[in-house]
């Protein structure tokens, strides 16, 4: 009998084409992103990445300090950390001068994770969508304002 078992390797390793969840927290994790100025500039902002930036924004949770997405390049030379600093920056600009917020409204990191199959884009999506259920904020997370999607990045029956 053997001592170790061999863990199934993947079929595939992405999508096709490459899709990005990520996350990126407000700095000090100020609650301001739910007010409906601040949330109206990231959603305008990811409707304009695919013209400014040839990046696709897919589905989003806007929750009180951070916000999660999914994205993916659109014949794009735009690395992934130069789309989220000049994401961060138009919309930093956008809330403090709009919203009249002083301070930096961004921390300067962000988590990335690259999906692997249509599977993990419906478990991702799945999960994240809970989160103003676990959060407290609401009791069903359709009851939630601060969700969407901007642009359909999978074909699949998500």
């Amino acid at each position: 009998m053997p001592l170790h078992k061999h863990l199934k390797r993947l079929d595939r390793v992405w999508l096709e084409p490459l899709i990005y969840f990520l996350t990126t927290c407000t700095h000090g994790r100020r609650r301001i992103l739910t007010h409906a100025k601040a949330a109206g500039i990231l959603i305008e902002e990811w409707r304009q990445a695919a013209i400014r930036l040839r990046w696709a924004v897919g589905r989003y949770v806007i929750m009180p300090d951070h916000v999660h997405f999914f994205c993916s390049p659109v014949d794009s030379n735009n690395s992934l950390s130069d789309v989220m600093q000049r994401w961060k920056q138009w919309t930093s600009k956008r809330i403090t001068h709009e919203v009249g917020l002083e301070g930096p409204v961004w921390q300067a990191e962000f988590f990335d994770h690259i999906l692997r199959s249509s599977e993990s884009y419906k478990q991702k999506w799945s999960y994240v969508r809970q989160n103003p259920v676990r959060a407290g904020l609401v009791a069903v997370a359709d009851d939630w304002s601060w969700q969407g999607e901007v642009e359909r990045l999978h074909s699949g029956s998500l």
